[in-house]
């Protein structure tokens, strides 16, 4: 068997540096016996119970030559040596036990290596329907006992012989996943720890004249008051910006971590190997030329990559801004925008290098504060994801904002946003890329759907840039609103129609207006806010105020507002002054703005999501059930049946033989016309119902082959209670993985495109929250009178649906339609099925980088 592409990939250990992880090959033979040759006597005795100075020739040969099925190894890659072997054996032809073993040599271990290659060992075995590991440790080998017993596995384990004998099965648990992913979230967040808290920086391309990007980004890192040593690596000039500049990097006394690259794309490469052998831990390469510039281009960003990853390395852009941090003791603006970002609390990913100059701009003008910002450009390496699982853990940050262009790998995403937005806030625009396996299913907009996406990660979602500062300015610093009622203050009675006019639209309720006259003074005005916001029968506040006479910078009102210490958020709208300063809204020694806006819209629409999300966050985080697990099948309905999902018997018949059927199935019986698009149309003539006589069946019949064509097929069904068409779907996406639509049946939901979706598996919440999402969710509750459905058995179908979807990759997509709700229970009349090869789920085997 050939070795298995799949298998290779990059990892980040627990420092944050990288290595390659790749299949055994035969040429790797002299590569071990060197790796063999640096391990200490006690490295090889601890391995191979025995002294073992040499690897025989016969031993060499079996070592390096596997068949990827009943053996298999994996090596470690780094800086062009091997430094790690990881291996199992098939305990006899068939046997569904293998033995698993690894060393690592003595300079690396301590780096979580053991644990890499213990899950990516897991993941081919399981492919080749081994399902338990075995291994013999010595007791003194304490380090690999600990790897072992920390997997997350349950372990078993006796001490016999001298030797303690493990064994424990490899199917992935929830403990094992919270152990491989809290591993996940530690390398990454020291990976971009280090990239944005270097010890020192060197830049590459900056010209000694003083001209270009690199002499920019220079003087931009002088600016901002850079705490470390600046190194400009020049070939010949002996200062650049009055800085010692030296012709490389390698050998320079004094630590640096970060490189900021803006050479010409075809020079990038040999300033990778400088760095890498200065100890670099990343690069920041704005040099454009890359995936950008096409085809070759691409293919130069696919040897970058491979080259800082194989040192050890980060890569952030290449064709990107730069990063930045404004804590007092980094001080750091490695961009090339000319002033470091006002300091705050929110961190700031940008994919976009075009807009990111721009967006800085935007946050000072808007008097955003931010506490770290980083542009990932061409988002070859360190993504948004990366950026995500830093903040989660950095303690200068409070919110996160998000640009994003594209999906690195969705999956994880929306696994990290929610463990994040449980922290802590999260807002981004919205990405105008549609999932494209939503194309397969979707005849309308699905901008609800993608939306849903977003909320079931606890993810702010907006439309613009603007939207983005709006919302951002709440959740900086102002407390999560506890409800969505809200009072309104204002000297200005239009101000309070529109406010209440608007409020019903973005969620929230208008507990109370109270307007003040457009008379009252400044003071007076900021006491009525300050009543407000010590009431308790709101959740918010609106201060709206139009000074009668608006001159420019007077703003006397926000001036007093900001010494304010609300206890629950508060929205200041300004109209009179569009461009009003931004300064004035600064609470005293505190770099928290007051969220100030220039349009009633603006504020109520920020608020009502803020309202949402924290309606959200106060919500149980739900739990995904647990079926039996349930054999591959290429029947719908048995695999439906295995999870507890009954469908309606149905059978095909056309021409004589349909009266005869229908006597079998037991009438009353339905027809229906088989074949798209008529099927289920019952609009068009293509559906009879409550056939109760083979003469009634057989008339039935004659007349759907008058308006459909002699002989034709007909789906024979036995009648069922009447109740809500509803429609629910699974579609395996390639970047989302399994996402589970719910709708309600008839073709002006299809137009409209009215599902809503949530990735799978679902949690109890997310069902609960999936059947009331679609817009004509009401007909499910009672609408004018109708008889409210059974939302619990709905609910109990999604949950079963979700759980169906998340363990059968051989579905790629899925087809409940249509579902009769009624006030007790509901029944399945149809379900189709699409099954393939399984596709690759990111986020869902052992660790990676994407």
């Amino acid at each position: 068997m050939t070795e298995s592409p799949e298998r290779a990939a990059d990892v980040l250990l627990s420092d944050g540096t990288t290595v390659h992880l790749r299949p055994i090959r035969p040429d790797d033979a002299d590569r071990i016996v060197a790796l063999h040759s640096r391990f200490s006597e006690r490295t090889r005795y601890l391995r191979y119970f025995s002294a073992y100075p040499r690897i025989p020739q016969r031993d060499l040969d079996r070592f390096v030559n596997v068949d990827h099925h009943d053996r298999e190894a994996f090596v470690i890659e780094h800086g062009g040596e091997l430094i790690a072997v990881g291996r199992y054996e098939r305990l006899g032809a068939g046997s569904h036990q293998a033995e698993v073993a690894f060393v690592v040599e003595d300079a690396h271990q301590g780096r979580g290596i053991g644990s890499v290659l213990i899950e990516h060992l897991v993941a081919a075995a399981s492919q080749e329907g081994i399902t338990e590991f075995e291994a013999d440790v010595l007791p003194v080998n304490q380090a690999m006992l600990r790897v072992f017993m920390a997997a997350g596995f349950s372990i078993e384990r006796e001490f016999s012989d001298g030797v303690v004998h493990l064994w424990f099965p490899i199917a992935a648990t929830p403990d094992s996943m919270r152990v491989q992913w809290a591993r996940e979230q530690r390398a990454e967040t020291r990976s971009i720890g280090r990239l944005l808290n270097p010890r020192g920086v060197a830049v590459y391309g900056a010209r000694a004249d003083g001209t270009g990007i690199g002499a920019a980004i220079l003087a931009h890192l002088k600016a901002a008051g850079f705490a470390g040593p600046i190194v400009p690596v020049h070939p010949s000039a002996p200062t650049v910006g009055d800085l010692p500049a030296v012709p490389v990097l390698a050998g320079h006394p004094e630590p640096v971590d970060l490189a900021v690259v803006s050479v010409p794309a075809e020079a990038v490469p040999s300033v990778v190997a400088d760095c890498a052998a200065a100890g670099v831990h990343g690069l920041v390469v704005v040099s454009a030329g890359f995936a950008e510039a096409g085809p070759a281009g691409a293919e130069a960003q696919a040897a970058l990559l491979r080259a800082v990853r194989g040192r050890g390395m980060r890569l952030v852009g290449p064709n990107c801004l730069g990063i930045a941090n404004t804590d007092p003791g980094v001080q750091l603006n490695a961009t090339l925008a000319p002033l470091l970002p006002r300091r705050g609390r929110v961190g700031f990913f940008s994919q976009s290098a075009a807009l990111g100059t721009a967006l800085l701009a935007e946050a000072d003008r808007r008097g955003l504060g931010l506490s770290t910002f980083v542009s990932a450009g061409n988002r070859a390496d360190v993504s948004g994801n990366d950026a995500l699982q830093y903040w989660r853990e950095d303690p200068q940050t409070d919110a996160v904002l998000l640009y994003l262009e594209t999906f690195g790998n969705p999956r994880k995403f929306a696994r990290i946003a929610r463990e994040l937005a449980r922290r802590k806030p999260v807002a981004a625009v919205a990405s105008p890329v549609r999932p494209p396996a939503l194309d397969a299913v979707a005849t309308g907009p699905d901008a609800r759907g993608v939306a849903a996406l977003f909320a079931s990660s606890g993810v702010i979602r907006v439309d613009t840039v603007a939207e983005l500062f709006d919302v951002g300015l709440l959740i900086a610093g102002q407390p999560l609103p506890t409800g969505d009622r809200v009072a309104v203050v204002t000297n200005a009675a239009a101000l309070g129609v529109l406010t209440v006019a608007k409020a019903p639209a973005a969620g929230l309720r208008v507990a109370s207006v109270r307007d003040l006259g457009p008379t009252v003074g400044d003071a007076d005005f900021v006491q009525a806010v300050r009543e407000a916001l010590a009431d308790d029968s709101a959740d918010a506040v609106i201060a709206a105020y139009a000074p009668a006479l608006a001159l420019p910078g007077e703003l006397g009102v926000a001036e007093l507002l900001r010494a304010l210490e609300p206890g629950r958020p508060l929205a200041v709208v300004l109209p009179a002054d569009p461009s009003f300063a931004v300064a004035p809204a600064y609470r005293s020694g505190d770099p928290l703005a007051l969220p100030t806006y220039p349009a009633v819209e603006e504020a109520v629409r920020a608020l009502g999501r803020v309202a949402r999300y924290a309606a959200w966050r106060r919500e149980p985080v739900g739990t995904v059930p647990s079926f039996p697990p349930a054999p591959v099948s290429s029947s719908v309905d048995e695999l439906l049946a295995a999870y507890g999902i009954p469908v309606v018997p149905s059978l095909r018949a056309s021409g004589e033989s349909v009266p005869a059927v229908a006597g079998s199935l037991g009438l009353p019986v339905a027809l229906k016309v088989a074949t798209k698009p008529w099927r289920h149309r019952i609009d068009l003539g293509a559906v009879r119902l409550n056939l109760t006589s083979p003469d009634l069946v057989t008339e039935a019949y004659q007349e759907l082959e008058r308006l459909f064509g002699i002989g034709v097929e007909v789906l024979v069904q036995p009648m069922v209670a009447p109740g809500v068409a509803c429609v629910v779907e699974v579609v395996d996406d390639p970047a989302f993985g399994p996402v589970v639509g719910f709708g309600l049946g008839g073709e002006a939901a299809d137009l409209l495109g009215d599902r809503a979706w949530r990735p799978a598996p679902l949690t109890d919440r997310d069902a609960a929250a999936l059947v009331r999402a679609p817009r004509a969710a009401p007909l499910l509750t009672g609408y004018r009178g109708s008889a409210p459905v059974d939302l619990d058995a709905l609910a109990d179908l999604l949950l079963r649906i979700g759980r169906l979807a998340d363990d059968q990759p051989t579905v790629s997509s899925l087809s409940l339609n249509p579902i009769l709700a009624r006030p007790e229970g509901l029944a399945v009349l149809h379900a189709t099925a699409t099954f393939t090869s399984p596709l690759p789920r990111p986020d869902s085997g052992p660790r990676r980088l994407y």
